[in-house]
């Protein structure tokens, strides 16, 4: 029989040079070497006040480099990265052999707040000091992700005052019920159950009251809608997804094209991305170079928003939603098309007359004139009319043909108040009306938009797909939009330290 080698398998008591573990060109070393040489932490150190009594603290150095590589690694429960300080070498090479407990860990990322802002400015000048930043263009990007609020506690006000009463009018029911039994003999565990569901009753509905109490108004959306408030989480909002409806905030970064660095991060807990452009715009200030050009997704597309680029001279590629119909790259997209909106009124709707249209009446371009449906002639209203920047040609039927009309119910929405129906026909573009609109549909449809739109793919995908698979950002782990921002930037952080150690820093 052949003789081999034995394999131990129980505990061994091996002696470990810590600094060699922190190999030179790696993410940890250029971790170490930023913390230690590059980041001002005195702002940090000086939360504590432990000089003469007290005692001792861990060292917000120490903190940053356990919260930054287990960001790295994917790890994000306070707990496992307690674990990892434990049991992994590395994490014992960059924190000195320290073993913070896990509530430490948790208070110092929840308390970072603006800090984490200040640190990421401080790595970026990093980045551009060794030539990372190329300003030639600044892709801008977002992901919606779930935070630490519960979906289920998210209405308007009215919705939580008709839970309160619901859940007020089920105690009494139960508490009337108790009285009606008090003469017939109950179980002891059926007794305790209702008990129980009668204290959680009562304590629920007294939480929303004093919620309802603490926010007089409902939150205001960026056009005056009411906007949906949460009990858990009032600064998260709820948002619809491709994977469904959640209750958390929208993670948004733009990034330069030369090396994918991360110029800058926010979080909002807002689902619309048209709110976000112009203020990730003005926070990008500071590194653009007159020939910078941003690009962004059709989300970021709005008038306003275009207009105020427009105004402070920002050269920017932002596509509408229309643009992919209009190039003929995505003339098979139809078999892609994206699943109805999650938020969408899923109950029973009654059907809808179909009503006349004004493709349904016969417009002659050359006498100027319209017939309706029904046959009858329309008089001309109007024919030098401008809506929304086109010229337009009205036209309504007269009294006495309109009234007495049998397909007045196809032609009118309310026929027992409108007497005759009006219909505009649109002409063109009217002259010096053109919209910021129709001058980026000029741009995108362009070669150099169609290459521009090409361009923000490889550079903003890559990081998202790093933040997001390699890194494992499935969701925000905090509440409140402070909280959130900090841990959206250390997220962000963390890429921007890789892409310093893979171009030698601290070497």
């Amino acid at each position: 029989m052949p003789r081999f080698k034995p394999v131990e398998k129980g505990m061994l008591l091996l002696p470990v040079d810590l600094a060699q573990q922190i190999v030179s060109g790696s993410f940890e070393h250029a971790l170490c070497y930023l913390v230690d040489h590059e980041l001002d932490l005195a702002e940090l150190r000086g939360r504590f006040k432990n000089d003469e009594q007290g005692a001792t603290a861990y060292d917000p150095a120490v903190l940053i480099k356990i919260v930054l590589l287990a960001y790295s690694r994917g790890i994000v429960g306070s707990r496992k990265i307690e674990a990892a300080c434990r049991q992994n070498v590395l994490f014992m090479a960059v924190s000195g052999d320290s073993q913070p407990h896990f509530t430490t860990l948790a208070a110092f990322v929840s308390d970072l707040g603006e800090m984490a802002a200040k640190l990421f400015a401080q790595v970026l000048l990093v980045c551009d000091r060794q030539g990372l930043i190329g300003r030639e263009m600044f892709a801008i990007e977002g992901v919606k992700l779930p935070s630490n609020a519960s979906k289920a506690r998210s209405g308007t006000r009215a919705d939580f005052q008709h839970q309160a009463e619901k859940m007020e009018r089920a105690a009494r029911t139960m508490l009337a019920k108790h009285r009606d039994n008090d003469a017939a003999p109950v179980s002891e565990r059926e007794s305790l159950r209702e008990a129980k569901q009668l204290e959680r009753l009562q304590r629920e509905a007294a939480q929303i009251r004093e919620w309802l109490k603490a926010n007089p108004e409902d939150r205001q959306g960026a056009k005056g809608a009411v906007r949906l408030s949460n009990r858990t989480d009032n600064e998260s909002a709820k948002m619809a997804t491709g994977k469904g409806v959640i209750q958390g905030y929208t993670g948004v970064a733009a990034v330069d094209e030369a090396h994918q660095v991360i110029l800058d991060a926010q979080a909002h807990g807002t689902g619309s991305e048209q709110e976000l452009l112009v203020p990730v715009v003005e926070a990008t200030q500071a590194y653009r170079a007159p020939e910078t050009v941003y690009t962004a997704d059709a989300g970021y597309h709005s008038e306003a928003g275009l207009k105020q680029l427009a105004e402070a001279q920002v050269d920017a590629y932002i596509p509408d939603n229309g643009y992919r119909k209009r190039d003929p790259r995505y003339a098979d997209q139809a078999k892609h098309k994206a699943k109805p909106d999650p938020l969408y009124d899923k109950r029973p709707k009654p059907d809808k007359p179909r009503l006349f249209k004004p493709e349904d009446f016969h417009f002659d371009a050359e006498t100027k004139t319209c017939t309706c449906p029904a046959g009858k002639r329309l008089y001309g209203n109007g024919s030098n009319c401008t809506f929304n920047g086109f010229q337009a040609i009205k036209f309504q039927g007269a009294k006495q043909d309109c009234q007495p009309c049998a397909l007045r119910h196809q032609c009118l929405r309310t026929p027992d108040k409108t007497p005759t129906r009006q219909v505009a026909f649109f002409l063109g573009q009217a002259p010096g009306h053109e919209s910021q609109t129709d001058r980026m549909k000029t741009k995108i449809d362009s070669e150099r938009g169609k290459a521009m739109i090409t361009r923000r793919f490889a550079t903003v995908e890559p990081v998202f797909a790093n933040l997001r698979h390699n890194k494992r950002l499935d969701r925000f782990t905090l509440r409140g939009r402070t909280k959130v921002d900090g841990q959206w930037k250390l997220y962000c952080l963390t890429h921007n330290i890789e892409k310093l150690a893979h171009h030698g820093c601290g070497t």
